[in-house]
Parts: structure tokens; C-alpha cells; sequence
């Protein structure tokens, strides 16, 4: 699903956001990205939907070389990845509704499909009777589960979640791990960058460790402290 060869990401002044890195992840994976602040955590999630270019080296992201893609095909590598932001990114003028059906009439999905598939993932995400309140009417761990709603809508065999649990408290902390555990157990990849140890050690997943841009551990079901 998602392959790293040799890759770099040179910021310049002598900061690489990766250095030299190689990594697989594999159709079906649940893996934690961890390290400490700067480490490049971001900035390996940001390579696999181009929001970021490489230096050099290869990535393959389902059939595409991300690396190396051209700006007509952007809008297609993501359309099969879902994203999840530490901040939501939710159109506050529509309801919630409107903010998870936008993501499929932008890919011009029929009106009935759409209607059918918003239920479906509101229910997932346990928001049936939030569909027409906006944005600033419920809870910052709400609005977190109608991020990931948006982001699975389309049925993407990719989920990127970047400090999806960043801002939440523990206990709503753990409503988001569990709905992303459930879609990963339908066959859902996941990847997901998180600086929570608690969670990563309490929800044993794959943990990659970045540490200066460099991948120094690969564990399944490894734990990690957070410093």
C-alpha cells in the first residue's frame, strides 16, 4: 500500500525532515508514527499525499509514485487516502451533515448515493442525531469524529490521521482510537501520527519511531515513552 525507498526531505540550513528513509506499510496495517517534536513525524506523513515533495528517493502510495506525480494527478492520489487533521478543517457554514456529504459531491457522487453513505458513516461514528447541528454546536471530540466521518466517506483503502487525538482529552481520546480501530478491522488502512504514549501502549498497534528524520524502530505492538 505505502512504500518509502531511500527517502530525503531536505529543508535546508542543514534540516532534513527525512533522511534516508525506507519503510513498508502493508495493506491492512494499523501503525502509530512516533518520536519527539521535530522529529519528522509530520513531515513523513505530509510525503504520502504530496503536501510535501521529496528531495529525492521513491514513494508508492497504492499504484502511484508519489515522488514524481504530476499536479493533475494529485487530485486522484487523494481521493483513495482519507485525512484526518489534529485541528478538523471543518467548514463551520455547514452542518454536519453538509460538511461530510461535501467530500462525495466534489467527486460527483449522485444526490441518493450521498445521502445513503453520509448515514451510513454517521452512524459509524456515532453522530446520527448530530447531522444538522454546525460545527460550533458540538464538542471538539465530535467534531473530531465527523473528521474522520468526512474522511472514510468515499470508502478510502488509506486513512492518514495527523495528531487526530492532539487536542482532545483522555477520555474522548479513547472514542477516537476505538472508531479507527473498527474501521481498520474492516480492512481499512491506517496511519497515524500521535505523541500520546498512553494510547500507543494501551492500543498495541506497528510503532515506526522517527527520530532527526531517521527511522530507528519498527515494532509490532511496541511501546513508547513519550519524553
Amino acid at each position: 500500500m505505502i512504500e518509502f525507498k531511500n527517502v530525503v526531505k531536505d529543508y535546508g540550513n542543514g534540516v532534513l525532515g527525512a533522511d534516508h528513509l525506507s519503510v513498508r506499510i502493508n495493506q491492512g496495517d494499523f501503525v502509530y508514527v512516533v518520536g519527539p517534536s521535530g522529529a519528522g513525524k509530520s513531515t513523513f506523513i505530509k510525503l504520502m499525499y504530496h503536501d510535501l515533495t521529496a528531495t529525492s528517493g521513491e514513494i508508492r502510495v497504492n499504484n502511484y509514485n508519489v515522488a514524481a506525480i504530476t499536479n493533475k494527478e494529485i487530485p486522484f492520489l487523494r481521493r483513495e487516502l482519507g485525512i484526518v487533521f489534529q485541528d478538523f478543517k471543518l467548514l463551520p457554514r455547514l452542518t454536519i451533515f453538509e460538511n461530510i456529504a461535501y467530500a462525495l459531491q466534489v467527486i460527483e457522487k449522485q444526490p441518493e448515493e450521498v445521502e445513503k453513505r453520509v448515514n451510513e458513516v454517521l452512524k459509524l461514528v456515532g453522530l446520527s442525531d448530530k447531522a444538522q447541528n454546525f460545527p460550533n454546536e458540538i464538542s471538539g471530540g465530535e467534531q473530531q469524529r465527523v473528521a474522520i466521518a468526512r474522511a472514510i466517506a468515499n470508502r478510502p483503502g488509506i486513512l492518514i490521521a495527523d495528531e487526530p487525538t492532539g487536542n482532545l482529552d483522555p477520555d474522548t481520546s479513547e472514542e477516537i482510537i476505538n472508531i479507527l480501530e473498527n474501521i481498520n478491522q474492516d480492512g481499512t488502512t491506517i496511519v497515524m501520527a500521535t505523541h500520546n504514549s498512553n494510547m500507543v501502549n494501551e492500543h498495541k498497534h506497528r510503532v515506526l519511531e522517527i527520530s532527526a528524520g531517521k527511522l530507528t524502530r519498527d515494532q509490532e505492538g511496541g511501546v513508547y515513552e513519550n519524553e
